[in-house]
């Protein structure tokens, strides 16, 4: 009895994570919709200076999601130093959040 409700509560923790997760390739079209390849680029194609090519190696998906939503208190907290700072997102949905953070998680060294 007490397996089963174990096996339970994981089946439900991995189901809720796996919805949490977003959908990367709508965070792909947000990332080229959004211009995020002004200051960033990923595979060379985009400004070189904000390269984004292994961020999912580097990041957490929490980090990743503070870096979209607030910005300015990540780079103070990370103490970055960018020229121009990047601004919060914060008229993204959380829908679109998700999405871009799943995009994002994709980018990791080969």
């Amino acid at each position: 009895m007490i397996r089963m409700a174990v096996v339970s509560i994981g089946v439900v923790l991995w189901a809720g994570a796996a919805f949490a997760q977003g959908n990367a390739e709508h965070g792909k079209q947000l990332f080229a919709d959004t211009k995020c390849g002004v200051c960033h680029s990923i595979a060379g194609t985009g400004n070189k200076k904000g390269p984004l090519d292994d961020v999912g190696t580097r990041l957490s998906t929490d980090d990743i999601r503070q870096w979209i939503t607030s910005a300015p208190e990540m780079a103070v907290k990370t103490k970055a130093e960018r020229k121009p700072p990047m601004k919060a997102y914060t008229d993204l949905s959380k829908s679109d959040v998700d999405d871009l953070v799943a995009y994002l998680q994709t980018l990791k060294k080969k």
